[in-house]
């Protein structure tokens, strides 16, 4: 196992990285020179699980994970908490992992390798998971740079290092050209799903595309927060009052002996589904949520 100055030391953040439509944060490093890992935070993101439960999950079977090899916890390697909150952690959470330690239980902020990724997987016994996961093996983790010490070449061959490396850097420019009209083209393709949106199955396309606004936001977490943002901008765009309507339309359902448990089951959904003029203003208001928040509609 390496020592922590050395995890330390190796440890580098990449940036955003997009794979399979998420956004994660790439990062190098830890598990050995230019390997890559995934904070677990985000993996819960990604697999539509809670954190706690995830890392929960890794706690109950710590003894699976190899130290260096599977598994990194970010408070154990020496880090400072200033360094730590560089990978997207709140001083709030950092002392929050802290204080459980402090308690004796066991708490981590923890990173993965590739291999330690896959006994996560198996823990979970998740098929759709490990679909997304071989996405993310041969788009994140199997992606390695190939570095070249031009100056251990001949003369010879340094001349010809510096040609085709004009050359390549021509071509990645034109390829960045077409990069700009294919996304140019994606842009537009995503508008037209976005147009498309209709009221045949517009409650199963609402909850999708709102999913997709929360991830982007946060996590699943922010899908309440998302849902009641529609539903303010629907009020303010129609001039209704959802929640008096969604009131009336209870007590009403009451008055006909309609039973407690169908009644609170009501949602605003409901309400917004009965009016048609309302229905095509709140699809509106997805559409340009979508737009807003920049998520793909398809």
């Amino acid at each position: 196992m390496k020592d922590q100055l050395t995890v330390v030391n190796e440890l580098s953040i990449l940036g955003q990285q997009y794979i399979a439509g998420y956004q994660f944060t790439g990062i190098e490093g830890g598990f050995g020179e230019g390997k890559k890992a995934m904070l677990v935070k985000e993996i819960a993101v990604i697999h539509r699980q809670e954190l706690k439960e995830i890392n929960r999950r890794i706690n109950d079977n710590i003894q699976r994970f190899k130290s260096g090899i599977d598994i990194i916890d970010l408070l154990g390697v020496g880090l400072s908490h200033t360094k730590i909150k560089d990978f997207g952690f709140s001083q709030q959470a950092i002392n929050s992992y802290v204080g459980l330690r402090n308690k004796g239980l066991r708490a981590g902020i923890y990173l993965l390798s590739e291999r330690g990724y896959a006994k996560l997987l198996k823990i979970l016994e998740d098929d759709t998971a490990w679909e997304l996961y071989d996405q993310f093996v041969d788009g994140y983790f199997n992606m390695r740079e190939q570095k070249v010490n031009a100056t251990q070449l001949s003369p010879e061959l340094q001349m010809f290092n510096q040609m085709f490396t004009v050359l390549a850097n021509q071509e990645i420019e034109q390829k960045g050209l077409s990069k700009e009209v294919i996304e140019t083209k994606e842009k537009v393709e995503n508008i037209s799903e976005i147009v498309a949106l209709n009221t045949t199955d517009w409650r199963k396309d609402v909850n999708r595309l709102l999913n997709r606004i929360a991830i982007k936001q946060g996590g699943y977490e922010m899908y309440s927060t998302i849902k009641n943002e529609s539903y303010d901008m629907l009020d303010r765009r129609a001039g209704s009052d959802l929640q008096r309507r969604l009131t009336n339309k209870q007590k009403n359902m009451a008055l006909e002996g309609v039973s407690k448990s169908r009644i609170n089951k009501v949602s605003k959904l409901d309400v917004i589904g009965e009016d048609k003029k309302l229905l095509e203003i709140y699809l509106s208001v997805v559409k340009d949520m979508v737009l807003k928040y920049q998520v793909q509609a398809s």
